[in-house]
């Protein structure tokens, strides 16, 4: 194409792609050699007419030749095109003003690109109004300097041999490596590894000679250029237009629509490209396939396809995961032993003999009779199954398993961090968001006009706490507000279980009487998880609005914020029912004679006949089970294909009609629902992980339901990835961040909650004081008497004793169960010593038991070093060679200066043809410096003098 006069302006070109090979469709250029690096997504609008003013009309020059081309900023007249091209002028005025100034900020934005080097190309637009896709590539200069400013970790040519294990170890790593081989994925790179590993470091452009290049266009991975080309997006400034810096910006002002890299074709392989499959493919069969459930993760194809932020994240689900096994066995392993030992227990076995003939005082006031504790057998027996001395084991054997855990997260956290060139990567300058952005500058306007009168111009300004005063209120009034909320429903349950209780209660049905508790649990707990489920929609929403008014600077602090907020009313939401019944419930419901009673008509609820603990299990499993039912796979399955429907519905109009056949991979890419970040998939996890842990002492099989859950999300999370979102920016990241230390939070509270779960919500500590104190036997013979009081019949409240009773004999005393003084003692209905000793025994369980599991847990943390040693022997040699290579370069380029320039000059003339030219000798009276020269091994490399102004910025 002939280069046009500086005083011209380069017209628009339309690329066309029916000469692109099928094979490439959608990943090339027009050309079928230029890839494309990333898609921007704008709306556009013209009119039918191609006539009107100039200065109401935007017109665009648009060729058709296949070359490169820039947007043509707004000019009266189009220049005419050369060499006998067809000119076709389209009319795109906009209708309003606001479409005319989105135009003018695509061009000025799109002149910048082409500045910093990418090369453009765009659709065509044959419709009055649609989508246009504007395709990016960045070439081989632009990739080389924005990999040395971003110090981008790349391969050199120096390699050496990994070590081998000899010896028992040696061999114990091949037999496992054996015994792993069937469920180790089917990945190329996997199955080819050698013992060779070449060294690691970043990319610079004056040693080029260093690197293993072999291909320039395939040197640089699809993910590092997409990733390099966002850096170009997110730093490029409209500074003549709008004073706005980045294209997140401008799709929040909806100059564009969106902007996203391409996923490597369709995830679908056919039989022809078996042999050679793209990443996503691999990806689609190896990994997001649920008849894959039983292989590891790819985890290496994972980050280089998505970047290291989520590879890190499925990395840690699968560490989570795997973990998972050991304490599922146990918990099954004490849930056997309970079943085993139910037969055999000695209290519920009193429990269950009528001939012991407890009469249980009322439940309900008047409308309920006397009963007897025989007919609570079922409860007292379900309750042996998680209230057994196991139990305790076990709750000690999961606080040291979360520990474990976190350990060995970050052993391997630090391998991937070696084995994908992480080490030492420092923290990258993050740019404003748009939010803040256009705070700043409505900021900076207002001291402009107050100080117009004035020479001075107002300084470098930055957003401060008063100004964020307004979000900083409404954010703590709002939280305050929706735990409230929380509060409010979790009271409104337990209001609901006190009236369907003495509502039941009052039924002629015999039948439904028996079964009033079991009724109003389930009915109270599926009520809890249908109230945990919207509330959880609501807070995650409400969380973003606040966040947003706190006004973070960048994304980072944006998320930490975010994340920290939602953890904290999604963990209240999901536990405070469970924490009512393992702390509360019982507790305030006062005695026969004394109750404590809700709007002066309802008596406050008691715990079962076996405690509480049962109805602990009870709540967390189904509280459990449906969130991960319900809201982990039918949310993430159902949701994402509805809002799919939904813009392919709404786009239905604005893009042309044809195929997924027919269609480039950017229109079927633009079709995916875009990546909204991985805090709700670390979210589901953690409140997972709080279900595992901090109340794993009621529930054992906890692990084992959250095991059978993480295996099907695993894939369920790989298959919406794949198929369901478009491809995510390519993010650097060393650690997963804040949740760690969520995590390792979590698992210091757990021993504590486990200590009092144990300590007052089961029966294990009274039943050691018996035995131990108060047993003749030294048995448990006699322990469900000893933990029943007296009451006299006589003393109940007018109108609180049955209406009508059906116990054969009249009754003179009933029990409950407390430990209280009998009526015949001078101090009746008060604590007994029997209460007294338990409290303490109590509070001194739950002290040896926390600093117990603190100090095994430390030992843990002290006994399995952070680095493993062979990745930390393996740093130190890299580190000696690397310098090693640099110090070898640096002698050889001083040993050529040396020769180039001690070289006698008549030598030369001597003998001109033996080597290079050399420059003249500086004389003495010459004032020029000497030139440098570059060493001869940087000629095997010609770097050109880039043409790119440098791009400009707002100053934040």
């Amino acid at each position: 194409m002939p280069q046009p006069s500086s005083n011209e302006k380069l017209p628009v070109v339309n690329n066309f792609l029916e000469t692109a090979q099928d094979g490439m469709r959608g990943l090339y250029f027009a050309d079928g050699k230029r890839k494309v690096d990333y898609v921007l997504v704008y709306h556009y609008r013209r009119r039918s007419s191609l006539h009107g003013s100039p200065g109401q009309q935007h017109r665009l020059s648009i060729i058709s030749n296949g070359s490169f081309h820039i947007p043509l900023p707004m000019v009266k007249d189009t220049p005419r095109p050369r060499g006998g091209e067809q000119e076709a002028v389209v009319d795109v005025g906009p209708c309003d003003p606001a479409d005319g100034e989105k135009i003018m900020i695509r061009e000025e934005f799109e002149s910048s690109l082409v500045e910093a080097g990418l090369e453009i190309e765009r659709d065509k637009e044959h419709k009055a109004h649609g989508l246009s896709f504007l395709r990016l590539h960045a070439p081989w200069p632009v990739l080389c300097r924005e990999a040395e400013f971003l110090k981008i970790k790349v391969p050199t040519k120096k390699s050496y041999e990994l070590k081998e294990e000899k010896g028992f170890s040696g061999t114990m790593s091949a037999v496992w490596r054996k015994l792993n081989q069937p469920f180790q994925p089917k990945v190329p790179h996997l199955h080819n590894q050698s013992r060779t590993k070449f060294l690691s470091h970043s990319f610079s452009r004056d040693k080029l000679h260093l690197y293993n290049i072999k291909n320039r266009d395939t040197f640089f991975d699809n993910t590092t250029r997409s990733r390099i080309v966002y850096e170009i997006l997110r730093r490029t400034a409209c500074t003549r237009t709008c004073q706005t810096m980045g294209i997140s910006t401008l799709i929040a002002k909806g100059v564009y629509d969106s902007a996203f890299p391409l996923h490597d074709g369709d995830f679908k392989s056919t039989a022809e490209a078996e042999a050679e499959k793209s990443d996503r493919q691999l990806l689609h069969d190896e990994w997001a396939r649920y008849g894959a459930f039983y292989k590891y993760q790819p985890v290496d194809l994972i980050r280089k396809y998505f970047g290291e932020k989520i590879g890190l994240y499925f990395a840690w689900l699968g560490v989570y995961t795997q973990l998972l096994i050991p304490a599922s066995a146990v918990g099954v392993i004490v849930f056997l032993y309970g079943c085993a030992t139910v037969d055999s227990n000695v209290p519920s076995m009193e429990m269950c003999d009528e001939r012991q003939n407890f009469t249980m005082c009322p439940l309900c006031d008047g409308a309920c009779d006397y009963w007897h504790l025989s007919t609570a057998c079922g409860t007292a027996r379900a309750s042996h199954l998680f209230d057994n001395p196991a139990t305790v084991f076990f709750a000690i054997f999961m606080s040291l398993w979360a520990a474990m855990f976190l350990e060995h997260w970050k052993r391997r956290q630090i391998s991937l961090n070696y084995s994908w060139d992480l080490t030492g990567m420092e923290e990258e300058e993050e740019h404003p968001r748009p939010k803040y952005e256009t705070l700043l500058l409505q900021k900076r306007q207002r001291k402009r006009r107050a100080k117009k009168k004035s020479k001075s111009e107002p300084g470098n300004e930055k957003l401060t706490w008063k100004d964020r005063m307004p979000g900083y209120i409404i954010n703590i009034s709002s939280i305050l507000f929706m735990f409230g909320l929380t509060f409010s429903a979790v009271f409104g349950v337990i209001v609901y279980r006190i009236t369907t209780s003495a509502l039941l209660a009052m039924s002629p049905d015999p039948e439904l009487k028996h079964n009033v508790r079991v009724t109003v649990t389930a009915t109270a707990v599926i009520i809890n998880l249908v109230v945990i489920l919207i509330l959880d929609e609501i807070y995650g929403n409400v969380a973003v609005w606040l966040t947003e008014l706190e006004i973070p600077k960048t994304e980072s602090d944006f998320e930490e914020r975010l994340i920290l907020k939602a953890f904290l009313l999604k963990f209240m939401n999901a536990y405070a029912p469970i924490f009512y019944v393992a702390f509360f419930k019982g507790r305030f419901a006062g005695r026969p004679g004394d109750y404590v009673y809700v709007f002066n008509d309802y008596r406050m609820e008691e715990c079962a006949p076996g405690g509480c603990l049962i109805e602990l299990c009870i709540q967390l499993s189904i509280i459990m089970l449906g969130k991960q039912l319900i809201q982990n796979n039918i949310f993430e399955i159902g949701i994402p294909k509805l809002k799919k429907l939904y813009r392919s519905l709404k786009d239905k109009d604005s893009a042309p009609e044809e195929t997924d056949e027919q269609a480039q991979r950017w229109h079927l890419d633009y079709r995916l629902e875009p990546f909204q970040g991985l805090t709700p998939e670390y979210m589901e996890m953690i409140i997972q992980f709080g279900f595992v842990s901090l109340f794993v002492a009621s529930f054992p099989l906890a692990p084992l339901f959250a095991l059978l859950n993480n295996v099907i999300e695993i894939r369920l999370d790989a298959k919406k990835f794949i198929t369901e979102l478009r491809r995510p920016d390519a993010v650097r990241a060393k650690d997963i961040g804040i949740w760690y230390n969520i995590l390792s939070g979590m698992g210091k509270f757990s021993v504590i909650i486990n200590a009092f779960v144990i300590s007052f919500t089961s029966d294990f500590i009274p039943r050691l004081v018996y035995l131990y104190m108060y047993s003749e036997t030294g048995t448990m013979h006699g322990f469900i008497d000893h933990t029943l009081s007296y009451f006299n019949v006589s003393n109940f409240k007018p109108g609180t004793a049955p209406n009508f009773s059906q116990v054969d004999k009249e009754v003179l005393v009933c029990r409950y169960k407390d430990y209280r003084e009998p009526p015949w003692s001078p101090q009746a209905y008060q604590f007994s010593k029997q209460y007294w000793a338990v409290l303490a025994a109590r509070l001194g369980f739950v002290i040896l038991f926390q600093n117990l599991v603190m100090f095994l847990s430390m030992l843990v943390d002290w006994l399995i070093p952070d680095v493993p040693k062979d990745i930390s022997e393996q740093l130190k040699r890299e580190k000696t060679m690397l310098v090693d290579v640099f110090l070898r370069e640096e002698k050889e380029k001083l040993q050529l200066i040396q020769n180039l320039f001690l070289k006698d000059p008549t030598d030369q003339s001597r003998a001109p043809s033996q080597g290079p030219a050399q420059p003249p000798r500086q004389q003495p009276g010459d004032a020029a410096p000497r030139p440098r020269c570059r060493a001869a091994s940087f000629s095997q490399f010609s770097r050109q003098p880039s043409p790119v102004q440098p791009v400009k910025h707002t100053e934040v």
